[in-house]
């Protein structure tokens, strides 16, 4: 009984000390763990705050080892893309101070608003022309503080171009605006361009002077020398021979074809001091355009062409300026008489369209091209430099602006070598 009793004891005690070094072989496993776990927590730590320099140990452990070489190629990872961040911003900084330099020495100003017109930025031209010193101190003002728009108007920044506007601490300088909305950003924001135009404008009116009195001083002496060929052609000054007589209806033709651009350039100048002043009264079509017709039907037939005119089978009255209606027919069909290139007649017709009367000049020569259609009634723009004739490229320009000026268009269809036609519409 009493061996039983040491037996179970020995036992007892044998399993207590097995439990003891196997509870201390696993503390110190869990202290190991526990330490690893420390080394990772300060190592996420340093990594979260910002130092990507940070590794852990390596440790002899197969199992840790993997996790520990895992940790330490993603911090490698994020150090490098750090580097190649700091690169990024580096070069984007770059890039705006390069941007910015160029926007501020452009010779125009650039304003950033928002919808209710408030200023956002603005360049340093702008400041100079607002009168301000620093730029903070124009943001969050409004944009009418500082400029006004010459005509009265909505003022809508998305449909805004070359508006003229007057900027209240520059009143002696002329500027025009331009607007563009900017879709990039989630609230509505707007650039302004502002452009001083006053040399240019400076310029033009030098230049539109010198046109009007170089023009009105040429035109006296020109009248002069038709007049003094009509005497010589109405024999004044005794008998003239034949070829004498041909040699002056060419000067005299001539001397037309030149008092004819003079006159031109001199309504232009006209036009734009003064603008198109209409005399308007009624007008039958019909007897109007065969009177013009009869008119250069000579001039058509020195060139081995004739003008076919089809009048209206009514009776067809119009309120105009018979004047100035007149300058845009014989301007239409002299220029299809210059330009027809071949010995095809030229067509005269009258016609009407929905709430207008159309007079259409048709000719069968060269036509015009494509790209030379949308510049034709472009101010100077001159298609007769191409066929080596005299044009001054006002006549379409002169002859649009009349024609709309009686509330009407000037209309141009073409086929290079088959046809042209120009048709002016009228209102009834």
């Amino acid at each position: 009984m009493f061996s039983y009793f040491y037996i179970v004891n020995i036992c007892v005690i044998i399993v207590f000390v097995c439990l003891f070094f196997i509870t201390r072989k696993t503390n110190k496993r869990w202290s190991k763990i526990n330490d690893y776990l420390g080394k990772v927590t300060t190592t996420v730590d340093s990594i979260r705050y910002g130092n990507l320099s940070t590794k852990i140990e390596k440790i002899e452990h197969p199992t840790y080892q993997n996790v520990t070489d895992s940790i330490n190629r993603m911090v490698e990872t994020l150090n490098d893309r750090e580097k190649m961040i700091i690169e990024y911003q580096a070069e984007l900084m770059r890039q705006n101070k390069l941007l910015e330099s160029v926007i501020n020495s452009l010779s125009d100003g650039i304003l950033i608003i928002n919808e209710k017109f408030d200023i956002l930025r603005a360049t340093p031209k702008i400041l100079k022309w607002f009168g301000i010193k620093k730029g903070r101190d124009i943001v969050g003002k409004n944009v009418f503080e500082y400029i006004q728009p010459v005509n009265d108007g909505d003022f809508e920044p998305a449909n805004i171009e070359n508006m003229e506007i007057f900027i209240k601490h520059t009143p002696t300088n002329n500027f025009i605006l331009s607007a563009q909305a900017l879709s990039s950003f989630e609230k509505k924001r707007f650039v302004l361009i502002i452009k001083d135009i006053t040399t240019e404008r400076e310029i033009e009116t030098l230049k539109e002077d010198f046109v009007a009195t170089l023009t009105h001083d040429l035109k006296v002496p020109i009248v002069a020398a038709s007049n003094m060929i009509d005497l010589f052609l109405a024999n004044k000054f005794g008998e003239i021979s034949e070829k004498q007589k041909f040699a002056l209806n060419n000067m005299k033709s001539s001397n037309n074809s030149l008092l004819e651009l003079v006159q031109i350039l001199l309504e232009t100048y006209k036009l734009k001091e003064q603008g198109i002043k209409l005399l308007k009264e009624d007008v039958e079509l019909n007897s109007f355009i065969s009177k013009i017709v009869d008119e250069l039907k000579p001039i058509a037939n020195e060139s081995k062409m004739d003008i076919n005119f089809t009048p209206s089978n009514e009776k067809t009255v119009i309120k105009a300026d018979e004047m100035q209606l007149t300058r845009v027919i014989k301007n239409l069909i002299s220029n299809a008489i210059d330009h027809s290139n071949s010995q095809k007649s030229i067509d005269v017709q009258i016609g009407k369209t929905q709430g207008f009367v159309t007079i259409s000049i048709i000719d069968y020569g060269q036509g015009i091209g494509k790209d030379e259609l949308k510049m034709i009634f472009n101010k100077y723009y001159s298609a007769a430099k191409k066929l080596r004739k005299v044009g001054t490229g006002l006549g379409l320009y002169l002859s649009q602006q009349i024609v709309q000026a009686h509330g009407g268009e000037i209309v141009v269809t073409s086929e290079e070598n088959v046809r042209t036609e120009f048709c002016v519409k009228l209102p009834v």
